[in-house]
């Protein structure tokens, strides 16, 4: 049997044309468009937003707010998020083609990527409680530094996954592949407490 290949690291964004920096936008600058491409958008107001099948490739969304907006066929592809609040978003509702997120400290509470397929993805910095990765691929993801109490991990993919700086989190080894995840020996007890173990 082949040895599995190590997922691609996609490459930040960093580069936009300079007219398609935008600031402040809301709602009402969206209409009329469907795709955006190399677009920078910063300190932009898209809560409630219907987003619903519009296309976002090679985008950043900087200390935007996207809260609850809604994600019905939306596509992410290579799309970095940066200091937004991201609460309640549905990311499980995204298209499935060449989905690609970040998220650089981001406010990431009681969103859903279940069923998402996204490995090597960098969660730097967020808080994550109640989330739901149920069914997800999260193959050598990366949550540095991340809060994750209450998040859901359930038949989960977590081979390779970077959990060392991570807080707050509890895995069922039982009910998620853990090959080759990265835990400290603390961390470790969020992974063993369904066992009820003492560690002293």
């Amino acid at each position: 049997m082949k040895p599995r290949r190590k997922p691609a690291l996609l490459r930040k964004p960093s580069h936009f044309p300079e007219e398609n920096v935008v600031e402040r936008w809301d709602a009402r600058h969206l209409l009329g468009h469907t795709e955006f491409e190399e677009y920078h958008f910063i300190n932009c107001e898209f809560g409630e937003a219907d987003l619903s099948r519009l296309r976002f490739t090679d985008c950043r969304f900087e200390r935007c707010n996207l809260s609850a907006a809604k994600l019905a066929g939306t596509a992410l592809q290579n799309v970095a998020f940066d200091e937004c609040k991201l609460l309640g978003l549905q990311f499980t509702a995204c298209r499935d083609m060449l989905f690609g997120v970040h998220f650089d400290q981001c406010q990431l509470r009681y969103a859903s990527f279940a069923g998402r397929t996204m490995p090597a993805t960098r969660f730097v910095g967020c808080n994550l409680e109640d989330a739901d990765f149920a069914d997800a691929d999260l193959t050598e993801a990366v949550f540095q530094e991340c809060v994750l109490a209450g998040t859901v991990f359930q038949n989960t993919r977590l081979s390779g996954a970077d959990f060392r700086t991570a807080t707050g989190f509890t895995i069922d080894p039982e009910a998620n592949p853990l090959k080759g995840a990265k835990f400290t020996l603390h961390g470790l007890l969020g992974v063993v407490a369904k066992w009820e173990l003492v560690v002293e």
